[in-house]
């Protein structure tokens, strides 16, 4: 393969990167993919990925270029697929098309491409040079990787707190603990996720909307999911109130009684059952895998402090975003955690710091669990 001319390739690549951030949250389960089209060093063709999943990046970022594809480089932020689906595979249409050239930031691992679209694009004379910010790539579309290569969606646990780790007093009062900026960054994580999801005892203490409420993303407020084993979640909140408008799935045990879970689906609310773990509650090792196979690639995770815990102490959580305020509540405060069982410090999880952020008079610390 070709080396990068390094300057100008990263350029038109990190467009594209850009570009397949838009579908972040949109486009499940499929990959969030960017396509850039280059002809005599001008960009005349950008595509990304549909909501939905369709059309595809290159496919609208070809039908942009029109003939002046013909010859181009072209910069896609994951591996053309190769496998016939609601659409031609984009390996062909890029032969078809007549390209010169094309770069490819990662290969897709799904069993259905994983090299083919490579291997179509080189057999019909095409130029491959794969690689070029790979680890950008894999970042972006780290919940389709990890669906593909774990079977299990990309999970986010994210924690509003003081210093000292309380999300409450200790009469149970939150509002507010961070302020407008932080919020507002959490809203737009709600964006990028396929799904929301919390523990019943966060559902019943804090009766939330789980939307996201930002100006002009409104239609972009994930899919709702509550974890409640026994069904406790009220018909009268305000999950299940729009339920039939945003959707609203609730993973629970098998066993609840029939009329309740019938009401629940009246109402518009999805149930989902799965096996439950020793302590009765769902096993979320199961319950992610399930959520996976019904096409979710990135989890967000709010709470509450049991749910949290479950998911550390099972090793299910990949990513931590702590939004922590200027403020000290005190032992008699809520913790953000419940026990995880640890007796020794070496036990304690490794996470790796990526980023600190100030919002606002609050701070953002973003981390890697180390599973």
């Amino acid at each position: 393969m070709t080396a990068f001319n390094t300057q100008r390739d990263e350029f038109h690549m990190r467009a594209a990167l850009r570009l397949a951030a838009r579908g972040l949250g949109r486009v499940a389960p499929n990959p969030a993919v960017g396509c850039v089209v280059v002809q005599g060093g001008k960009v005349v063709g950008r595509g990304w990925t549909q909501d939905g999943g369709r059309p595809h990046a290159e496919t609208m970022a070809l039908d942009m270029a029109g003939a002046q594809a013909k010859g181009a480089i072209v910069y896609v932020t994951l591996e053309p697929c190769a496998h016939h689906g609601q659409t031609p595979p984009c390996a062909e249409a890029l032969v078809k098309t007549g390209v010169g050239r094309v770069v490819v930031a990662l290969r897709d691992p799904d069993e259905r491409v994983n090299g083919g679209g490579i291997e179509i694009l080189q057999k019909a004379g095409i130029e491959v040079v794969e690689g070029l910010l790979a680890n950008e790539a894999s970042e972006l579309n780290a919940g389709f990787l990890t669906t593909r290569l774990h079977g299990r969606p990309l999970v986010t646990l994210k924690m509003a707190t003081s210093l000292d780790g309380r999300i409450a007093t200790t009469t149970g009062d939150s509002k507010w603990i961070t302020g407008p900026a932080a919020r507002r960054y959490g809203h737009m994580l709600r964006a990028e996720n396929d799904a929301i999801m919390i523990g019943v005892g966060t559902a019943l203490v804090d009766n939330p909307d789980l939307t996201c409420r930002i100006d002009g993303l409104e239609k972009h407020s994930p899919i709702r999911i509550v974890a409640d084993s026994r069904l406790r979640l009220p018909l009268t909140s305000k999950l299940v109130a729009k339920a039939k408008e945003i959707p609203l799935w609730i993973l629970t045990v098998p066993g609840n009684d029939k009329d309740r879970l019938q009401a629940l689906e009246d109402l518009g609310v999805q149930v989902i059952e799965v096996t439950a773990n020793a302590s009765g509650l769902p096993d979320m090792t199961l319950g992610l895998e399930t959520l996976s196979k019904r096409g979710i690639t990135r989890i967000l995770v709010e709470g509450g402090s049991h749910l949290l815990a479950t998911l550390i102490k099972d090793e299910l959580a990949d990513r931590l975003m702590w939004f922590r305020a200027g403020r000290i509540i005190g032992g008699d405060g809520i913790p953000a955690l419940e026990s995880i069982g640890l007796e020794r410090i070496s036990e304690a999880p490794e996470l790796h710091l990526i980023e600190e952020r100030r919002l606002g008079d609050d701070l953002l610390e973003s981390y890697f669990l180390r599973n």
